[in-house]
């Protein structure tokens, strides 16, 4: 190939003809566009769906990605716009890699985030690895986030509609899988444009809703999933204060988490409480007054770092920091005790951080996403 060979809209040394893409589909509109608009240019597109738990239960399913109604659309847009579609069988990754630490995690009173281990684990582990066995050049995904060349190599950018961003979700991606991922929707300024993507390209998914819950806990009850997963886990205990005095009973430290206020049957105080704290060891949830759920020092390990130099090669970065996807980012100090741990102090406390909350770094300015890690101890824990 000539060095001087002009770059393909991937950013890649050749024509789309000769460039093999598989676009990871999870059959809904976001992946469809992706492998529809990369189709339409020429590439040689190779659609990969996963089935990710049994969807023999999940047909009927509504308002969650990887079901049997999601593998079913994604062939579809395959047929519709003519190019290849495979479906592979990863429950059993899935499970070990995902599901398990799920109600482990759930279950130690920590509050995970299954979707971004999925995409650690699974899908930019595993099917990119498959991608690379199929010979493809890159792998591309329907997520909200922007892959940049800066002076260093890729960068990681959040998307420039910041009510679909997903830079919370995809901190853990690494350089090496940067390098090879792309993320065709990452500039578009709205989720209309999207859909307007579709309707023009005539696929069928034009118009389905988007996906709300994880997708293997149907209508968002973790409790019934970790019950059936871990059976005896709804065991019923006590609800106590800060110095043990007993409150009332609870129906299982499964069904609160950490910063719930409704739902736990103890009124008639002077003052609202929170839940501060599950132990499963003693079956007590623990809670208190709402200046109690504040915390501004965060320990963070199992760090993955975007940045330019070595994350421990200086004794603190000054960036922002999100806790919560739902939550803009904050200002904080994060100080490198290890190559991948670290202790983040924010400048303004924040409520309800709980240990299996992702700490995920930005820029103080722009857009650009430094890594992230892992909360291993919440303010009560």
């Amino acid at each position: 190939m000539p060095r001087d060979a002009a770059l393909n809209s991937l950013g890649l040394p050749k024509p789309p003809s000769e460039t093999r893409v598989v676009v990871a589909m999870s059959g809904g509109v976001d992946s469809s566009v992706v492998a529809a608009m990369l189709a339409e240019e020429g590439y040689d597109v190779v659609g990969v769906t996963l089935q990710l738990y049994d969807h023999g239960a999940a047909l009927a399913k509504k308002g969650a990605c990887c079901a049997g109604r999601d593998i079913h659309d994604a062939r579809r847009v395959a047929e519709t716009m003519g190019f290849p579609h495979y479906v592979l069988d990863y429950e059993n990754t899935f499970r070990e890699a995902v599901i398990e630490e799920f109600a482990d995690a759930y279950l130690a009173g920590a509050t995970p985030v299954p979707c971004i281990r999925c995409n650690e684990r699974v899908k930019f582990k595993d099917l990119l690895a498959t991608a690379k066995d199929l010979e493809a050049d890159c792998m591309a995904t329907g997520h909200y986030i922007q892959r940049k060349l800066g002076s260093h190599g890729p960068e990681l950018h959040q998307a420039a509609d910041p009510a679909r961003d997903q830079s919370y979700f995809l901190f853990s991606t690494t350089p090496d899988q940067l390098s090879y991922l792309r993320f065709p929707l990452g500039h578009l300024a709205s989720k209309a444009e999207t859909r307007a993507l579709a309707a023009k390209y005539g696929l069928p998914v034009a118009d389905k809703p988007d996906s709300q819950d994880i997708c293997f806990v149907p209508n968002g009850n973790y409790a019934a999933v970790i019950e059936k997963l871990r059976p005896g886990a709804a065991d019923p205990g006590q609800i106590v204060d800060l110095d043990g005095n007993v409150l009332g009973e609870h129906r299982g430290v499964i069904h609160y988490t950490i910063g719930q206020r409704k739902g736990l049957g103890i009124g008639g105080l002077e003052e609202p409480l929170y839940v501060l704290r599950l132990d499963p060891a003693t079956r007590q949830v623990i809670v208190g007054p709402k200046e109690a759920l504040s915390t501004r020092i965060i320990p963070v390990k199992e760090i993955n770092w975007l940045g330019d130099a070595a994350f421990d090669s200086q004794p603190e970065w000054h960036l922002k920091v999100k806790v919560r996807s739902t939550r803009p980012p904050r200002e904080a100090i994060i100080r490198p005790t290890g190559a991948t741990t670290a202790e983040v102090e924010l400048l303004a406390p924040e409520d309800g951080v709980s240990a299996g909350q992702a700490c995920v770094f930005y820029a103080p300015d722009g857009s650009r996403i430094f890594g992230g890690g892992w909360i291993w101890k919440g303010t009560y824990s």
